[in-house]
């Protein structure tokens, strides 16, 4: 037999509970499909019927955090709420406080950018210690998204001289022989997340600008060979194609005053062998060195469509059962 309990919500503006409960109460039957719970607001209390006080204890940490995000942030979707029960679900004991945080930047609409997971709130405290980052993880986890919202804040900042983006270019698939022009004009397409990132940031114009004058680089690693790079924010994208030769000369181009991240995923490897993966051995060789920091984004910080993370974690059992 369900049990009544309430929760306190007695500071929260009536726009507050509006956000909480969502349009036609579609955050409220997201809570209470997940945990077969049924809440009710009533004169400043959350009236929750569940089985037990463990299930409560569940709620009201979701509730306590999706709180948080509508204060602070001025924001609460569905897909904030899903990734709350998602983590509380996986780990009942979680302490959600991580992610209380400031925003990272602005984009050129001036909306502000906060980490959205755990696991990005991690990895802006890494690009904040860090002079060297490996931010790995599945499709989805948005670790290019924030490298490149992190280096346009830094250069805004005046902290770097410019901004130095690059990737390998190794055919997914996809012929690059086909594609017309020279290898930065055959790359270009590949790099589309990268100016999307950028044109958020800055807008479309400034950035052009920006490419012009050669704050902004964008080129294939091929291009970084025999540079050392100063006061330069420097991104690796698409890193688990890159050899472990060009690993390292990609590494060995940090100069003085600088940071570099290196995003990829381990998952989608398009080299022929992938044990020939440079980012796969730079983090097993790497680790322990003072300075470098590694973050792993899992399946739980995808912040696209909820189905991303469904797909994900099918392929993962599948590529289990192999």
């Amino acid at each position: 037999m369900s049990k009544a309990f309430s929760i306190d919500c007695s500071t929260w503006s009536y726009d507050e509970i509006m956000m909480f409960c969502g349009t036609h109460d579609k955050n409220l039957d997201l809570l209470r499909s997940a945990f077969d719970a049924e809440l009710i607001f009533n004169n400043g209390q959350l009236d929750v019927q569940c089985d037990n006080r463990e299930v409560l204890d569940c709620i009201e940490k979701i509730v306590r955090a999706a709180y948080t995000l509508i204060h602070e942030q001025k924001h609460l979707n569905a897909s904030d709420l899903n990734y709350l029960i998602r983590l509380v679900k996986a780990s009942p004991s979680i302490n959600l406080e991580r992610l209380n945080s400031e925003p990272i930047a602005k984009t050129v609409s001036g909306k502000l950018i906060y980490p959205k997971t755990i696991g990005q709130r991690i990895l802006i405290d890494a690009l904040t210690h860090d002079d060297i980052i490996f931010a790995t993880g599945v499709a989805g986890t948005g670790k290019t998204y924030l490298a490149v919202v992190y280096a346009v804040a830094q250069l805004k900042k005046g902290n770097y001289s410019r901004i130095v983006l690059t990737r390998p270019a190794v055919e997914a698939g996809e012929n690059l022989g086909f594609l017309p022009g020279d290898l930065k004009e055959k790359v270009d397409p590949y790099l589309r997340p990268l100016y999307d990132a950028l044109y958020d940031m800055l807008g479309v114009e400034t950035v052009e600008k920006l490419l012009e004058k050669e704050v902004i680089e964008i080129a294939p690693l091929a291009y970084m060979r025999g540079r050392t790079l100063d006061n330069a924010f420097i991104i690796l994208d698409e890193a688990q194609n890159t050899t472990k030769n060009q690993m390292k000369m990609f590494l060995t181009r940090m100069g003085f005053n600088s940071k570099v991240v290196i995003t990829g995923d381990g998952t989608q490897i398009d080299l022929v062998k992938k044990q020939d993966s440079g980012l796969l051995h730079a983090r097993k060789i790497l680790q322990g060195v003072d300075k470098i920091g590694f973050v792993e984004l899992s399946g739980l910080d995808v912040v696209r469509n909820p189905l991303v993370q469904k797909i994900i974690e099918c392929y993962e059992r599948a590529e289990g059962n192999e």
